[in-house]
């Protein structure tokens, strides 16, 4: 992942001029933090960074991302029309003019530079902070920073605890408080009483820039997932055959096995079986925790590995059907800064009675959501009509969880939703009680791979998606909405036949 935050709405500029201090003095920024802390804290990826390796470009989704943010931000600022935009002065003048603000402390200021000099890891650095806004207040200034995210996050709080130490060492006094302007626009207090642990993460930044060595980290399934340094990292262990690579080792068993020496699929199949692989503590949390009753199916997921194929553990339980209904959703996140929406519900039966692609779309008006509701209901309808109650097939509880927030939102006039709830057939954990797979995950994309299946689309997945209808959204030009609209629709219609695959596969098993 990049250094900056794409939640955030605007990246940190760089520093004043090299005149106003030494030129050999590192620099940190808070908002580096991000690269260390997320998706979840490796100290490689850091590494990996400084060194120069290469990092994926930025997603459409995480782009999308930056320009939210930066709307996100921009709208706040509008709640205050006398604010002073350092920004727009000369970059060697910015902490000095935020310095003389704060002192004279009877305006906002808009993406003011503080800067201070450090000690860390017996280095001597410079820390540069560009907080959205310091607000004044009865006796010195708030600081606020906006953020998409509806919670305040680790890396969150480190980031305003090292900006309220960059405004004390400025001003001699600590902020009257910290803030974070949610993507709900609401406002959350972080305490402050010290940045000592901020500190301690940015000088481990600076230790890992200024070593040769590589650090030690260990792949791992969610821990990994959407940095843009796995290729550096995942297929070497792939290669070695990693304990990380199983679907269900969490990363605390992940280091108390490599801790130990059990560093490879082979040696954790040669060292344990169930009762003991039950009983080893690994951390969680604050505290430690057995592995437990999830012992013996991470060993069965190590023997598929082992093999290099599936394991049939038990005949799929599905039901005895002649055509089905594939289903997949296609919605906004509500940890955007957008209304949560459903904007595709896609359909499609398969079987003997195989037909058309019958997507529901949500409008682009005030009352389109309702509007894809409706017509969604009015498909499922068509399709009772037709085939009876015959199952409507779809992968993990996104699609469960969404029609019940669409029958609260709007209600169930023909109890057709009711109907529709009473079919459902969830693959997700009938693949997972059925087969022990030689992959990372038991997500679709993952599973589809065991079947002959092939997408023809280059790109696609939920956060693709999302990045695309919001473009969708965002343009008034109506042949570049619907060739928006044709890609995403193009991707829900894969996954349903995807998904057919996999429920093919499933069927097949003996």
């Amino acid at each position: 992942m990049s250094a900056t935050d794409p939640t955030s709405a605007a990246p940190e500029q760089p520093g004043p001029e090299r005149s106003e201090q030494p030129e050999d003095l590192p620099r940190l920024s808070p908002s580096g933090l991000y690269n260390l802390l997320r998706p979840s804290r490796c100290d490689l990826r850091e590494w990996l960074r400084s060194h120069g390796y290469e990092e994926e470009p930025p997603s459409p989704y995480r782009e999308v991302l930056f320009e939210m943010g930066h709307e996100h931000e921009r709208r706040h600022l509008e709640r205050f029309p006398d604010a002073v935009d350092i920004a727009e002065l000369p970059r060697e003048r910015q902490a000095k003019y935020t310095a003389e603000e704060l002192r004279a402390g009877d305006r906002a200021v808009y993406q003011g530079v503080l800067r201070a000099p450090v000690t860390l890891a017996g280095v001597e650095a410079e820390i540069i902070g560009h907080p959205d806004f310091m607000l004044p207040a009865r006796s010195g200034y708030a600081i606020r920073d906006s953020k998409l995210s509806h919670s305040v996050s680790d890396y969150i709080r480190m980031q305003l605890l090292t900006y309220g130490w960059l405004y004390e060492q400025t001003t001699g006094a600590p902020p009257v408080a910290l803030q974070v302007h949610s993507g709900t626009n609401e406002i959350h207090d972080v305490p402050y009483e010290g940045a000592e642990e901020a500190l301690a993460l940015l000088g481990r930044m600076l230790e890992l820039r200024l070593t040769d060595e590589r650090p030690v980290e260990h792949v791992g399934a969610s821990k990994c997932s959407g940095c843009g340094f796995r290729a550096h990292c995942w297929p070497q262990a792939i290669e070695r055959g990693e304990v990380g690579l199983l679907p269900g080792a969490d990363r605390g068993l992940i280091d108390r096995l490599h801790a130990e020496g059990t560093e490879t699929i082979e040696l954790l199949l040669e060292r344990f079986d169930e009762d003991s692989l039950a009983a080893l503590e690994r951390p969680w949390g604050e505290r430690s925790k057995p592995v437990g009753g999830r012992a013996a199916r991470i060993l069965q997921s190590a023997e598929a590995h082992r093999r290099g194929e599936p394991i049939l553990l038990q005949k799929p339980a599905l039901p005895d059907a002649k055509t089905w209904v594939m289903f997949d959703l296609e919605g906004i996140s509500p940890r955007l800064d957008h209304a949560e929406k459903i904007y595709i519900w896609g359909l499609q039966c398969f079987g003997e009675g195989a037909g058309r692609f019958r997507p529901a779309l949500a409008g682009f008006g005030p009352d389109g959501d309702r509007e894809g509701w409706h017509d969604f209901l009015a498909e499922c309808e068509a399709i009772f009509a037709e085939h009876g109650d015959i199952p409507f097939v779809h992968w993990a509880t996104y699609e469960r969880i969404k029609i019940d927030l669409y029958l609260s939102r709007y209600g169930d006039p023909n109890g057709t939703a009711a109907r529709v709830k009473a079919n459902l057939l969830d693959l997700l954990p009938i693949t997972r009680a059925a087969v022990a797979v030689p992959l990372s995950s038991y997500s679709l994309k993952e599973i589809e791979t065991l079947t002959d299946y092939e997408r023809q689309l280059d790109e696609y997945g939920g956060d693709w998606s999302m990045a695309r209808y919001i473009r969708a959204t965002g343009t008034s030009d109506e042949a570049e909405r619907d060739a928006i609209m044709d890609e995403i629709l193009a991707y829900n219609r894969e996954d349903l036949e995807a998904t057919w695959a996999v429920l093919g596969w499933l069927r097949g098993l003996r």
